[in-house]
């Protein structure tokens, strides 16, 4: 089997560690959902999954049908997966063929929903997005009341598996009356569920930073995204966990996440020559030059040129020139054991040395999440104890 120009390894220490500090901060009766969406924000699906069900994770939220589709293809039969975004209306009988559950946020789709699942002869695991105040998908309240209605009358072909809705914004304090008011919300409709006396199998709207900053807001189930993979929502979320734990600062989440690559080719440059691509770094000195096999194709943000390093030998060497789309020079003219073909790492550690994920987001004002969702499919992701 032919070779890719770098690869991913996926610690499963480290993800267990991280799950482990989610489940002291939720207490132990939630259901933890996995957010696998974006490729398991880059972490690859079809390597992060099993895994995660290694760590005792049997339920898993996703973006789309397709995205389901490859959970289940990897998943374990016990696992539940959940789509929060787009279900197209002809996959929905493959989606209730399956057991997938999924998001409904209108209420002209249940008769499509109805119809599908009596064909089928199986119920369809239907979760009701309401509109609290973030206005991207949920339903509206003024169709609340006909939902509920129909999901009673029909709950032998349509079950109410859940209510949820989706925090806008919930890690940073700044917004924090904002999610006061979509809780708030919230509880309103679970008021009238109860006053329907239809009530759903399962309540969720806690994201990571809601469920690490705000026990009020665990109910039956979380869905954690960035925390799981060793983020914290934010700063504000950050320091909030230290201030309720008196504590000056903590390791508690761990990167699972670490990409490497290899020397491709070394050259020396003379004084004065210009490095790669047009005129923006000319050597003002004799320079020893290693050649990396992946660029901007790859993933690897042009952003970092000229500023960016990676780690030879546990010591860090700079970018120097344009990153090209499946081409980049650094200086290791002070890492003299350098040799061809040894491991260069892009993100994680060597020896004494770390280049995080912010190492390339601080420098390139991309999210932690859009630097890792980027990453091609393609690159080969590996788990590692």
């Amino acid at each position: 089997m032919v070779r890719h120009s770098s690869r991913i390894e996926l610690k499963k220490s480290a993800y267990k560690n991280n799950i482990t500090f989610i489940r002291r901060k939720i207490g132990e009766h939630a259901t933890i959902s996995s957010v696998v969406k974006a490729n398991a924000y880059g972490h690859g699906i079809r390597t992060f999954v099993p895994m995660a069900e290694g760590c005792g994770i049997n339920h898993f939220s996703v973006a789309s049908s397709f995205e389901a589709e490859e959970v289940m293809d990897v998943c374990s039969a016990g696992s539940r997966i959940m789509i929060m975004g787009i279900l197209y209306e002809e996959d929905i009988p493959w989606a209730i063929e399956n057991g997938i559950e999924f998001f409904v946020y209108n209420y002209e789709r249940l008769p499509k929903i109805l119809d599908a699942a009596k064909i089928i002869g199986k119920p369809a695991k239907v979760h009701v997005e309401v509109e609290t105040g973030a206005n991207r998908t949920g339903l509206p309240q003024k169709d609340f009341l006909n939902v509920l209605s129909f999901l009673k009358k029909h709950k032998q072909h349509v079950l109410f598996e859940g209510l949820c809705t989706h925090f806008g914004g919930a890690e940073s304090v700044s917004n924090q009356f904002k999610i006061d008011m979509q809780h708030k919300r919230y509880k309103a409709f679970l008021k009238q569920c109860r006053e329907k006396k239809i009530l759903p199998n399962t309540r969720h709207i806690a994201c990571s930073a809601a469920a690490l900053a705000m026990p009020d807001t665990v109910y039956d189930m979380v869905r954690i995204g960035v925390a799981q993979y060793g983020f914290w929502p934010s700063p504000d979320i950050y320091f909030s966990h230290l201030h309720e734990t008196n504590k000056k600062a903590d390791s508690s989440l761990k990167r699972i996440f670490s990409w490497r690559t290899d020397i491709m080719d070394i050259r020396d440059v003379e004084q004065g020559e210009f490095i790669g691509y047009g005129t923006s770094f000319q050597a003002t000195h004799k320079m020893t030059i290693a050649v990396m096999p992946l660029g901007y194709s790859n993933g690897y943000p042009r952003a970092l040129s000229n500023r960016g390093h990676v780690l030879i030998h546990g010591k860090k060497a700079a970018i120097v020139g344009l990153i090209n789309m499946n081409l980049f020079m650094v200086d290791i003219t002070h890492i003299k054991e350098a040799r061809l073909g040894d491991e260069v790492v892009l993100i994680g550690r060597q020896h004494t040395n770390v280049i995080n994920v912010s190492s390339f987001t601080n420098s390139t004002q991309l999210l932690n999440n859009e630097m890792l969702s980027r990453l091609p499919a393609a690159i080969p992701r590996t788990v590692v104890r």
